[in-house]
């Protein structure tokens, strides 16, 4: 049970880390490869506020999150729309987003080490033993958890009870199918990487709590949150929340049964199973 529950409390984690990374891929189909630099920085940010002002993480993602999607607005106008004209297909948008956001990363990385140096950086929050089910466990990462819970929740709700969601829904499945029902997809995408962005950066706040971070990690987080994608689904939230589940229990029975030096090796053991057997995902759709 211990090992179980160690598992789903890294699984809601990674659920932080590539939900945000989902949403921009799977409906604006830009694979940002500086996701990790956003998430980054959000840790950054609640670090930043509770060691010098004293503000708790919880009410940093307050300010926080319409920072970060502001930012990711911006950065949607400024480098992604040239793009989104000039692509024939989405298949040339994929590339040609994969080379900016590729190039972008190096941007941020180099403004973060502008601005915090390039020293690990951790606090103690929330850093305190709570039990559940007779074993003991840290509560700032049940917090990270429940947050978890809750965000991908309202995600999940937004994209399947709103007249919003369900046109984002739309977009991924037929963009051009979408044009021709008046759907503004131009607009939609533009808001729905610059919620991912947001969430992203919520989500590195979170893991901040009990993470050491520093201003190169990013790209760990980035490859992470592509594998749970691209397991789960592109464009599947529920399948985002499973492979990050899963992944975070494969982890924790691995580490504890048998060597902590082959989670990772696991972890891409799962990957290619599913990318062998489901090509398209978990919860994804065979192309017709």
């Amino acid at each position: 049970m211990d090992i179980l529950i160690t598992g789903l409390l890294l699984g809601g984690t990674y659920a932080l880390i590539a939900i945000g990374l989902n949403l921009q891929y799977g409906v604006a189909r830009i694979m940002n490869l500086a996701n990790g630099e956003m998430l980054v920085i959000g840790g950054f940010s609640a670090f930043w506020a509770h060691t010098n002002i004293g503000l708790s993480p919880l009410l940093t993602v307050f300010i926080l999150a319409p920072v970060a999607f502001g930012l990711n607005w911006l950065i949607y106008r400024v480098m992604m729309v040239p793009l989104v004209k000039r692509a024939k297909t989405r298949g040339q948008l994929e590339v040609d987003s994969i080379l900016a956001t590729f190039g972008l990363s190096f941007v941020l990385v180099g403004l973060m080490l502008a601005v915090f140096g390039g020293d690990y950086f951790n606090y103690s929050y929330l850093a305190v033993p709570i039990r559940i089910v007779g074993d003991t466990y840290a509560l700032n990462r049940v917090m990270a958890f429940v947050m978890a819970v809750i965000i991908c929740g309202l995600i999940y709700l937004w994209l399947n009870r709103t007249r919003a969601g369900m046109s984002i829904r739309a977009i991924a499945t037929a963009p051009d199918a979408a044009r021709l029902v008046g759907i503004d997809v131009r607009r939609l995408s533009a808001l729905t990487f610059a919620l991912g962005g947001a969430v992203t950066a919520v989500g590195g706040a979170y893991i901040s709590t009990f993470l050491t971070l520093d201003a190169s990690t990013g790209v760990v987080f980035t490859l992470k949150a592509l594998i749970i994608v691209i397991m789960g689904g592109v464009g599947d939230v529920r399948g985002t929340i499973v492979a990050a589940l899963l992944l975070g229990v494969l982890e924790s029975f691995v580490a504890a049964l048998i060597d902590p030096g082959l989670t990772l090796a696991a972890a891409y053991a799962m990957f290619i199973t599913i990318l062998l057997f489901r090509p398209q995902g978990l919860f994804g759709r065979k192309p017709t």
